[in-house]
């Protein structure tokens, strides 16, 4: 594993996960069974538009982002929700893997959590480092397709506070205006 360095902030480079891992999960991560037990899969919250397969969510992504083969549009989804997965913790991250496929909830778990996330800027440029030959703006553009199909998936509160966790600018990735949420960043922190 290489690490690509950001000012104070290393983001570990990673490949793309598979099948999901078994055995021990990594310090400050809940093992994905955890995560996704019978018990916990019955509890799943449902979305506007609750996602039952992976199949489902990888065509909305195909739809959003007008990829031709839903190979591409499941490649992005896996480079993007790997990105993504480090990002989202505590309860949110949680839930995000009980709202989800069971294939994308494994991409989110098997990711370390960061101690300070990126900005969107950096989160968009890390998705770019991923995808060969990637630009700013194609990057920018897997990274909208793959969250706004995740966020129409998404119950509002549940969106709002991981959108809260993070820092500004990731609402517009998640295809969402970004009026208001600095005042419910300042009530989430205190």
């Amino acid at each position: 594993m290489t690490a690509t360095t950001v000012p104070s902030v290393t983001v570990p480079r990673v490949t793309v996960p598979g099948p999901p891992r078994t055995g021990a999960a990594r310090p400050g991560e809940e093992p994905l069974k955890a995560l996704l037990t019978p018990q916990t899969r019955s509890r799943r919250p449902a979305g506007r538009d609750a996602v039952a397969t992976w199949r489902d969510l990888t065509e909305r992504v195909r739809s959003a982002g007008q990829y031709a083969e839903r190979a591409e549009a499941e490649r992005i989804t896996r480079i993007v929700l790997s990105t993504l997965g480090g990002h989202v913790v505590g309860d949110e991250r949680v839930e995000l893997a009980r709202a989800l496929p069971e294939e994308a909830a494994s991409v989110i778990a098997a990711q370390i959590p960061v101690a300070r996330p990126l900005t969107a800027a950096q989160f968009v440029d890390s998705v770019a480092e991923r995808i060969a030959e990637a630009t700013p703006a194609t990057a920018r553009w897997h990274a909208g397709s793959v969250l706004s199909a995740l966020a129409d998936l998404l119950p509002d509160a549940l969106l709002t506070r991981i959108l809260a966790e993070l820092p500004p600018g990731y609402a517009l990735l998640f295809g969402r205006a970004e009026l208001g949420l600095t005042s419910r960043r300042k009530s989430v922190s205190t």
